[in-house]
């Protein structure tokens, strides 16, 4: 026989998301016992920063039944989602989330290191793969000098900074060397960065792809097992046409699209505090009605996420309390969320209890 109360908690929207319990892999549990209630809530998604806000509606929802909420254990079990048909998982990475735009200059590289250290921040394990081989950046960004440990010759070990692992062609050569490489060579350099890392036991491994949507970009679809796909824009036209095309290439290849991040939303003057919309307004919110994916978050345009990755430590990791960073976190918890509503293709082997 159902439980009104448990079912009315698998209904509960994920805070900070559109997405119920139940549809984020979601499992839940409640005991009753002397006026109280237990309950214990299992999500396919990092929950280290949900158990306040779930704390709080949960404890509505018990009152309504004239109990009181003895305890709350939320749990997290992370799986592999299906890829692309012919493709499989990687052994040790459940799912890799390709991170695409348009064209440049939309603040794609930023927008994927400090989502992957806000899924860091929220209790999973993380690393990010720069794939723009032409113009590689998340070493600088993540703080990350000298060169990575080859154990055997043959494999590579990924280098860690905040939390999150990391690999870049950026760590293999001098910082001013030129990639002067066509296509084959270049996705060469992109599936052997991948396969011969030695990554650790991912929950999520965020690729940083480079703009547009060239060989790299198809090989990736191709070859490499993608749970899904983020396509960056700004807010103007220009970047939003742009963004359309990577939209249309990730469906083409089958590849899903987990939504739309809006970069440099909304300028806030730090001595004034007059909001302006330096490159439009809307853009990605009409992007996301006509093609029907969500919006998955608004980013600011502001001085300190510009200031943060050029040293070396991201505004998410550098200023955790700040408005920037609460953007980015829920950004994250979106695409977790996101994700976790897709096909499950292997059983979970990472379950944590906060």
């Amino acid at each position: 026989m159902s439980d009104p109360l448990q079912n009315r908690i698998e209904a509960l929207s994920i805070p900070g998301t559109a997405i119920a319990v139940s549809e984020a892999a979601g499992r839940v549990r409640v005991a009753r016992a002397d006026g109280a209630a237990a309950v214990s809530i299992e999500l396919g998604m990092p929950v280290a920063g949900l158990q306040a806000d779930l704390q709080e509606v949960v404890s509505a929802l018990v009152a309504q039944e004239g109990l009181s909420l003895s305890r709350l254990e939320l749990a997290q079990r992370i799986t592999a989602h299906a890829v692309q048909p012919k493709l499989s998982p990687l052994q040790k990475v459940r799912n890799i989330i390709a991170v695409g735009s348009g064209k440049g200059g939309v603040g794609k590289s930023t927008t994927a290191v400090n989502l992957a250290l806000a899924l860091a921040a929220d209790g999973a394990r993380v690393g990010v793969l720069d794939a723009d081989v032409y113009g590689p950046s998340v070493p600088m960004m993540l703080g990350i000098s000298g060169r990575p440990d080859s154990p055997d010759g043959k494999s590579i070990e990924p280098m860690r900074a905040h939390g999150v692992e990391a690999m870049s062609i950026g760590m293999l050569v001098e910082q001013d060397t030129p990639m002067i490489w066509r296509g084959p060579m270049a996705t060469g350099a992109l599936t052997q960065l991948l396969n011969d890392t030695r990554w650790g036991d991912l929950d999520y491994l965020v690729v940083d792809l480079p703009p547009g949507t060239g060989d790299i970009q198809l090989t990736l679809a191709q070859k490499i097992p993608v749970a899904g796909a983020i396509i960056v824009t700004t807010p103007q036209d220009v970047a939003t046409l742009d963004a359309k095309k990577a939209l249309k290439m990730f469906e083409k290849v089958e590849v899903p699209v987990l939504g739309l991040v809006e970069n440099m939303a909304v300028h806030v003057c730090s001595n004034c505090g007059h909001a302006e919309h330096v490159f439009g307004e809307g853009g990605g919110q009409r992007m996301s009605t006509q093609y029907g994916v969500p919006l998955l978050g608004s980013l600011p345009l502001e001085l300190a996420i510009r200031e943060q990755g050029d040293a070396g430590v991201p505004v998410v990791a550098a200023q955790p309390d700040s408005a920037a960073a609460q953007a980015y976190r829920t950004a994250a918890r979106q695409v977790a969320a996101a994700l976790a509503t897709r096909p499950r293709v292997t059983p979970s082997i990472s379950a944590s209890l906060l």
